[in-house]
Formats: structure tokens, C-alpha cells, sequence
């Protein structure tokens, strides 16, 4: 009766390896689309290397001043009479929270360390 329980067992703790597995190249997948974005569409106002440019700098010594909450409501409404667009409906919250996280760790930066820019 043994043999039955243990095989369950394994099966069942196979299962959850692989859907773990499955998550982590999800999350893996979602954070490489994300750089992306804040490379391509960010750096696109914000510069390159989000020292600035027609936006102000992204970099973690201006984002930690602000706090992952008013980077969050920035992202996600934009900034009225500024080219800062609302990104609400174009990204999850989730999505959202973790770009403003990333930019208040510097996780975005050195992404670029052969593209120099002026500062």
C-alpha cells in the first residue's frame, strides 16, 4: 500500500517542480520585456542611460528620493502638461510596481555600459 502513497507522492512533487520551473522562466520572460521597455520607452525621453533628457534622470539617487509609491503613480498616470504618458493601461500593476522598484535599485542601469552618453 506503500508503493501507491510514495509514487502519488512523487508525482505530485514533480508536478510542483515543474510549475515552479514554469514561473520563474514567466517571471524571467517578464522582467527581460520589461527592461526593454524601460530601455526603449523611457530611454526614449529619459536618455540611454536615464541620466535625462527630455524627462528628468531615472537614476536611483532621484528614485529613492521620490519612493516606490509616487514612482508607481507617476508610471501609471503620467505627469499632466508634461510628455510623461499614463502607462495604467498599457501595463499590470504588478508590471507597473516593478519598474518603479527596479529604478529605485539602479537594476536598469549598466545595462548600456558600450552606448556612452553625454551627460
Amino acid at each position: 500500500m506503500r508503493k501507491p502513497i510514495t509514487a502519488i507522492a512523487n508525482v505530485l512533487a514533480l508536478l510542483v517542480a515543474s510549475v515552479m520551473t514554469f514561473a520563474r522562466a514567466a517571471d524571467n520572460q517578464s522582467a527581460t520585456q520589461l527592461s526593454n521597455l524601460v530601455r526603449q520607452d523611457c530611454g526614449s525621453c529619459h536618455g540611454l542611460t536615464l541620466k535625462g533628457g527630455l524627462g528628468p534622470s531615472l537614476r536611483p539617487e532621484r528614485m529613492q528620493a521620490l519612493g516606490v509609491d509616487a514612482i508607481r503613480l507617476i508610471i501609471a498616470d503620467g505627469k499632466p502638461e508634461t510628455a510623461m504618458p499614463p502607462w495604467r493601461d498599457l501595463l499590470t500593476e504588478q508590471d507597473i510596481r516593478r519598474i518603479a522598484q527596479d529604478l529605485m535599485s539602479g537594476a536598469y542601469i549598466g545595462e548600456h555600459s558600450s552606448t556612452e552618453e553625454s551627460p
